[in-house]
């Protein structure tokens, strides 16, 4: 992984289908429409049901290089199918052989047979299980947590799968949704606390499970429901079963998936993301008003917080920074003038909109402060009078270990600065973020309510304790 990184960065994408004519080219477009959850590499397993065969493949890169080659497509025959786009949170590595290891979807094989499975989340305590593991003679053959799912499958004494893999649940602790393949099932999972999202659509006869909901739109599928916390569904031959065979625990979604994880064409609990986020930006307009002449955003996730802002304020709305969307995250090495050089690729104020103009610019969070500050740097060049920077967040002071790639608490600015601090040091004219209260009110959520959110990077209270 780039150690640039300057950012909370998408956990993983998941995606499931059972009983299409057409399962691989389904799911290539289904990991294309959810490639913003996971860039640095991709899979697909399918389940050829004429030969009984499981067919895998996984490379490094992106949806359309792997998968673009309609050969590739054509070798993964069968009707029912897994997918997986990998941003590495737990098992981070450069080494390409060690990337390559950590790809998913997992293709294993058991006593009772073979079975694929992809994850999207952390597990809590993974190191300490996997040492339990390794102790008593069992092989990792990548650093995932995701292999302690085929440890514990591969061990239980339940005679059916689906009941080795409920057993499985109830060992672990953390976040996860999953997708399981099985030569005779398609099984969807989500953790009790219901931290990573999963829903559930149909394709004609076929079930569809994803990530997020805008997977559907593209491949014409109609959207269900959500998978509920600590719910597991079976779908086979004779339809779909439901079970919520584990402890009932409050719920505690992620909230930056309304803030910046989510496609904005995406729902989560009967909202659309891009409703939620412009009602941010009319929450932050109404905590932290600006006297100013145009509102900006750092695109793409700080798009509708801006014109939430703009509606609000009564300030015009127009596009002051140009995003090339051809900069991958490993293009440039951290430092100097690289960064920089960095910044000036990915992200370049337009002179027509900032030049003497007073902005107010809206992002999504501060989390090192690193690209915000080249950012600030380059509408000064080009001329803007003033920057009032307005952030779609709350300070982030604390890590995530429920499945977000997130920096040590050291490197998160927000961790040992004042917002007067940060504001001096990133050279704007005006800092302030949304508070806590302001956020709940935007998404519509009941703080501490038992179906709230996880807010733990903002306020430290972590609903699962971790080590």
């Amino acid at each position: 992984m780039n150690t640039y990184s300057d950012g909370f960065h998408e956990e993983c994408a998941v995606f499931g289908i059972y009983g299409a004519p057409e399962a691989a080219a389904t799911t290539v477009m289904g990991l294309f429409a959810l490639q913003h959850r996971g860039q640095e590499g991709t899979g697909i397993v399918t389940y050829d049901d004429t030969c009984g065969k499981f067919r895998p493949y996984r490379a490094l890169g992106l949806v359309g290089d792997t998968f673009g080659n309609p050969a590739v497509v054509e070798m993964l025959k069968g009707r029912s199918a897994i997918g997986h786009n990998r941003y590495s949170t737990a098992g981070k590595s450069t080494d390409p052989s060690e990337l390559i290891k950590n790809l998913q979807p997992f293709l294993k094989e058991v006593e009772h047979g073979q079975f694929a499975i992809a994850h999207n989340g952390n597990l809590i305590k993974a190191e300490e299980k996997r040492r339990e593991f390794i102790n008593k003679g069992a092989i990792f053959e990548c650093s995932s947590d995701t292999e302690l799912f085929v440890q514990y499958i591969a061990r239980s004494k339940k005679e059916k799968f689906v009941k080795r893999f409920i057993d499985t649940l109830r060992q672990v602790e953390g976040a996860y949704s999953l997708v399981v393949l099985t030569a005779n099932e398609l099984i969807g999972a989500r953790d009790p606390s219901g931290f990573r999202p999963l829903v559930l659509g149909k394709l004609g006869h076929a079930f569809v499970l994803a990530s997020e909901t805008c997977a559907f739109d593209l491949i014409g599928a109609k959207f269900l429901r959500e998978i509920k916390p600590g719910e597991v569904v079976v779908i086979s031959s004779e339809g779909l079963k439901s079970y919520m065979p584990l402890p009932k625990m409050p719920t505690r979604f992620c909230i930056f998936e309304y803030i910046y994880f989510a496609r904005p064409d995406s729902q989560f609990k009967g909202k659309f993301v891009s409703d939620v986020r412009k009602q941010i930006g009319r929450e932050l307009a109404k905590e932290h008003p600006a006297e100013a002449d145009v509102v900006i955003a750092v695109p793409d996730s700080g798009n509708h917080t801006a014109l939430g802002y703009s509606e609000e304020s009564g300030i015009p709305f127009d596009f002051g920074i140009v995003r090339s969307h051809y900069v991958g995250r490993t293009f440039i090495s951290p430092g100097g003038q690289a960064r920089k050089a960095n910044i000036k690729l990915k992200h370049n104020p337009n002179s027509a909109v900032v030049f003497g103009k007073k902005v107010v610019l809206i992002d999504d969070s501060i989390v090192r402060a690193n690209t915000l500050l080249g950012i600030i740097e380059k509408i000064k060049e080009k001329g803007a009078k003033e920057i009032h920077v307005r952030i779609a967040s709350p300070p982030i002071e604390n890590p995530c270990y429920y499945g977000i790639d997130t920096p040590e608490k050291g490197d998160l600015v927000a961790s040992h600065m004042t917002v007067e601090e940060i504001r001096k040091y990133l050279g704007a004219t005006s800092l302030y973020y949304i508070s806590i209260e302001g956020l709940y009110r935007a998404t519509k959520e009941d703080r501490g309510a038992d179906n709230s959110c996880c807010d733990a990077c903002f306020t430290g209270n972590y609903p699962i304790p971790v080590t």
